[in-house]
């Protein structure tokens, strides 16, 4: 990590520490490129983000060259994801690990990952300036300019390239126009981790995903015998969030959630952390690259949290930048444009799964009888599982032949 005076130039400037950004800074460097890395917090602090992936993420981390040693303390493997919903008996989703494969869904350590992410980025020569806070990105003929702000006073920074990796409120999103409303309404996110203890001996935990009413709960098992809890609401929540506070809410949408254990544990267990909160949770941009910048991870849009597989679209579009960002600072014609155009292709039909899925959340009927389809049709319930993970193409999940097979009688 450096520290210092900001400097007046850079290559490329990467706003965001998060996953997405330190694995682009990590496979720029890697290429030999001079990467600034600028972090709005001084150490990792816990905020709402997604800790659930399938095996697709973990094999992302591995071409960007995570150590193996590295990997395993950052995850903990979920043999699949239980989806409960009230009037439908529930189902698992394997994420392709069927039994034949080596590869099982994980829950990643956030506080473990981000910070070996970042680690490695440096490990390779990129300058990593926590603490150093964007407050805006704007063209100019010669090049994009960041203002870059820390204790010490405001700066700006001439680059030859920009990378957004902010999040799903983006500064360099906003500052540069392309920031826009979700297509799906305004939800509020709450997420913290609570202890539950694992025995010698027990299988490995599955993960949940708990339909309520106006929203759901996913509880992702984690490293350090804990399980994150993530909760997404409608707007009917807001009266009772102002009214009762966040941890009052969590703990009755808990309870909701997990009727079947009477002993309460999951919302009897004290929080190890504090709850953090999101809203809007949906984030969208009219476009992903322009003139010497361009936009990744959550920054480049950011749609549901029921089915997004947020790392892996992070690590995904960080490798894809990777490339055109190196084909730009070679000059070669129209690269940050196929940027735009690969993300398209890659995500754009995942998309219209995520908004079909949010259709049929929305009415609790229409998704109890999907639900109940796919609890007792194996080959349906493995194809989704797959499309999920992002394992296999999206578009298989909007075939006709599969709607058809899914939804008749």
């Amino acid at each position: 990590m450096t520290a210092g005076p900001h400097p007046a130039t850079a290559e490329i400037i990467v706003v965001g520490g998060g996953p997405a950004g330190a694995a682009t800074a990590a496979l720029l460097a890697a290429r030999g490129h001079e990467v600034v890395v600028v972090e709005r917090t001084p150490a990792y602090a816990w905020r709402a983000c997604g800790v659930f992936a399938s095996p697709a993420a973990v094999d992302a981390l591995r071409r960007i060259g995570l150590p193996e040693d590295a990997i395993d303390a950052a995850t903990r493997s979920i043999p699949a994801m239980r989806v409960e919903a009230p009037s439908s008996p529930p189902f698992r989703l394997t994420y392709g690990d069927d039994g034949s494969l080596r590869a099982s869904a994980v829950g990643f350590d956030r506080s473990v990952l981000d910070p070996t992410l970042l680690d490695l980025a440096a490990a390779r020569g990129a300058q990593v300036r926590r603490g150093v806070a964007c407050t805006g990105v704007r063209t100019t003929p010669t090049g994009p300019v960041a203002t870059l702000r820390d204790g010490t006073g405001t700066a700006e920074v001439r680059a030859r390239l920009v990378v957004g990796a902010d999040g799903i409120r983006s500064v360099a999103a906003r500052s540069l126009g392309v920031a826009a409303p979700a297509r799906i309404g305004r939800r509020i996110g709450l997420t913290y981790h609570v202890a539950v203890p694992s025995y010698p001996g027990a299988p490995p935990p599955d993960a949940r995903m708990v339909v309520v009413r106006d929203g759901y709960v996913g509880l992702a098992p984690v490293p350090g015998d804990r399980v994150n809890v993530g909760i997404v609401l409608g707007r009917s929540w807001r009266p009772a969030l102002a009214a009762d506070g966040a941890d009052r809410v969590a703990r009755r949408v808990l309870r909701d959630a997990d009727e079947a254990d009477p002993t309460g544990t999951l919302a009897n267990a004290e929080p190890t952390d504090r709850i953090t909160g999101a809203s809007p949770i949906g984030h969208r941009v009219t476009r992903r690259s322009g003139p010497g910048w361009l936009l990744v991870g959550d920054a480049a849009g950011f749609l549901d949290p029921f089915t997004g597989e947020g790392l892996h679209r992070a690590l995904i579009s960080a490798e894809l930048a990777a490339i055109a960002v190196d084909g730009f600072l070679r000059a070669e014609p129209g690269a940050l444009d196929r940027y735009e155009r690969a993300m398209r292709a890659r995500f754009a039909t995942k998309d219209v799964v995520s908004l079909v899925v949010q259709a049929f959340l929305a009415r609790p009927r229409l998704f109890a009888y999907a639900a109940r389809r796919l609890a007792s049709r194996d080959d349906m319930r493995e194809t989704m599982g797959r499309v999920m993970g992002d394992l296999v193409p999206a578009s298989r999940a909007l075939d006709p032949r599969y709607l058809a097979a899914l939804l008749r009688p």
